[in-house]
């Protein structure tokens, strides 16, 4: 089966990460797999040679606004990308999904956007395919409220071995880590506000936050972070884009996990820290409790998300960490690849 994957960048952002992961358990299987991508370079890592790369070169330009980005986005992979090559056409983010005319598209998550170029683009990215996939019935029932569509639901995959096998991390101390970097869904103020909490009962207790790379513009959200760490008396530690080998340590050697997004499709970088061994705390959300049940500890709001990342560090628990390797671990992206080849057989 030939099979064309479509991705938006080549940057180590969630949906790029489960691209090319998707794309190596193909490739492992036997299927004939072609990434295609637009980008600023090479892959954040390297790519099983099994799996062809095809990059669009997406060069920066000074002063674009969102929006038109967006189309240009669009435009460029259009004009690049030849469907006809392929049997199944998948794309994985609306800017991919937009680029096609045919598609099957995985929604990782639903978002709200204000810039109309944006809303528009998610929208069309919903309804044009001809088939669905999601990554969790909480966003397939979204969806189906929403669309009336019925997406299946496959579950990402998850590389445990790599988190379970890191060694831990000692540059930082002790530390707090949080991925995705800083941007209104991955829930950064209401981290800054707990952490702050936090380091009332565990002075030495420092905020790592690592990722970031992103087609969009948070310089206003970024600027009001800054002005409330300063105000809160907090210096975190933002690494930006972490090295694919340095990752798995830097999660290792992590007091706690912290993940209080506000909106989410599975959760990886989280699954990634139980598989290390490190305790997470998430914000409670369907999706969350559906994907990570007793694994995890929760919490709403800065106070009860303190509390239980407070908890969660001075009073380890033996059994949810166990909990929470087996459950990473029981997430394989060989089953996901299977998965997917018996939806492509039925839809492709």
């Amino acid at each position: 089966m030939r099979i064309a994957l479509l991705s938006y960048s080549t940057r180590p952002r969630g949906g790029v990460v489960h691209t090319l992961a998707l794309a190596e358990a193909l490739a492992a299987r036997g299927e004939e797999v072609t990434v295609w991508t637009l980008g600023r370079g090479d892959f954040f890592r390297p790519v099983d040679p099994r799996v062809t790369l095809s990059v669009v070169p997406f060069p920066d330009r000074p002063g674009e606004s969102v929006g038109s980005r967006i189309l240009r986005s669009i435009a460029l992979l259009r004009a690049a990308f030849t469907p006809s090559a392929y049997d199944v056409v998948h794309a994985q983010d609306c800017i991919s999904a937009n680029a096609v005319d045919r598609c099957i598209r995985t929604i990782h998550h639903l978002d709200e956007f204000t810039t109309p170029e944006l809303a528009a683009c998610h929208e069309r990215a919903i309804v044009r395919p001809y088939a669905h996939i999601c990554v969790s019935s909480a966003v397939a029932a979204e969806v189906s409220a929403g669309w009336g569509l019925t997406p299946a639901v496959i579950p990402n995959g998850v590389d445990a071995a790599r988190f379970a096998a890191a060694v831990p991390d000692t540059r930082h101390g002790s530390y707090l880590l949080a991925v995705g970097g800083i941007e209104p869904r991955k829930g950064s103020l209401d981290l800054l506000r707990a952490y702050a909490r936090l380091r009332r009962d565990l002075p030495a207790l420092r905020l790592v936050i690592a990722g970031g790379e992103t087609l969009f513009d948070y310089r206003a959200y970024r600027a009001e972070w800054d002005d409330l760490a300063a105000s809160l008396a907090v210096s975190p530690v933002v690494l930006g884009p972490v090295d694919h080998e340095e990752l798995p340590g830097l999660v290792a050697g992590a007091a706690a996990f912290a993940f209080p997004s506000t909106k989410e499709g599975f959760g990886l970088a989280a699954m990634e820290a139980l598989a290390a061994g490190v305790p997470v705390v998430v914000r409670d959300l369907p999706v969350l409790r559906e994907v990570f049940g007793s694994a995890v500890g929760y919490g709403t709001d800065p106070a009860s998300l303190a509390a239980a990342l407070l908890q969660a560090i001075k009073e380890p628990d033996p059994v949810r960490a166990a909990t929470g390797r087996e459950l990473a671990a029981s997430h394989t992206w060989s089953r996901a690849a299977a998965l997917h080849v018996d939806f492509y057989a039925r839809h492709g």
